[in-house]
């Protein structure tokens, strides 16, 4: 019976009573404990690189590779390496080169870079 009265009691208002237990007297107090870990490292100075997906495709074409080097035929092995190669070389292109132009752009309008 007041199992059923706190039921409908806590279905009066799901947002504010949604974490209250039978038990508690008081409404618990809501926190946030979300941290922002890059403007923490920035105060602190250290460098973070931004998040990049192409560690994946490198991976998934390294995995091409390694099947490569199973003892198949020799059509699937070189099949396998160069799907593999490919794959690679597209996340290796894609991280060096199309992360880094985004991550440092050239402020000089002929391209060079001096660090």
């Amino acid at each position: 019976m007041a199992s059923a009265a706190f039921k409908a009691w806590r279905a009066a208002d799901p947002e504010g009573r949604t974490e209250v237990s039978r038990f508690d007297m008081d409404y618990p107090a809501r926190t946030d404990n979300t941290v922002d870990y890059s403007a923490r490292a920035r105060r602190l100075g250290i460098h973070l690189s931004p998040n990049s997906n192409w560690p994946f495709v490198i991976s998934f074409g390294a995995g091409f590779l390694a099947f490569a080097a199973i003892p198949f035929p020799e059509t699937v092995r070189i099949l396998l390496a160069v799907i593999g190669g490919l794959i690679f070389l597209w996340g290796v292109i894609g991280w060096v080169v199309i992360d880094d132009t985004q991550m440092f752009p050239t402020d000089s309008p002929n391209g060079e870079v001096h660090h």
